[in-house]
């Protein structure tokens, strides 16, 4: 898994995220934005373009993330999901926890 911190954009740090989120690389995208946040970013617009395969435990380390930032009034939006990627969301019904976008520029609008 490869995570690139794209830029800044209405406020939101863009994130893309590459190959697979699973119980090895999972914890690193969970260190990596939690050192973000503690840096001072509070909203995430995270391009899953790339992202290949998403596990339990790469959906579980979203959760975490998203709980945080919800805590100090923060957020994290999805965005450009693969077919199969957003198949795990909908069947996991965190589609209906965390806002996913069909475009990264529809993310950042809504950030």
């Amino acid at each position: 898994m490869e995570i690139i911190k794209s830029g800044k954009e209405n406020n939101a740090l863009v994130v893309k995220v590459s190959g697979r989120m699973d119980a090895v690389t999972a914890p690193e995208f969970e260190k990596t934005v939690n050192s973000w946040i503690d840096e001072g970013e509070k909203c995430f617009v995270v391009d899953l373009s790339s992202l290949e395969y998403i596990s339990s435990a790469g959906l579980r380390s979203i959760l975490v993330i998203a709980k945080k930032l919800k805590a100090i009034n923060g957020k994290i939006l999805l965005a450009a999901m693969e077919e199969s990627v957003n198949e795990v969301f909908e069947i996991s019904g965190f589609n209906s926890i965390i806002p996913i976008h069909d475009t990264v520029n529809a993310a950042i609008l809504k950030a």
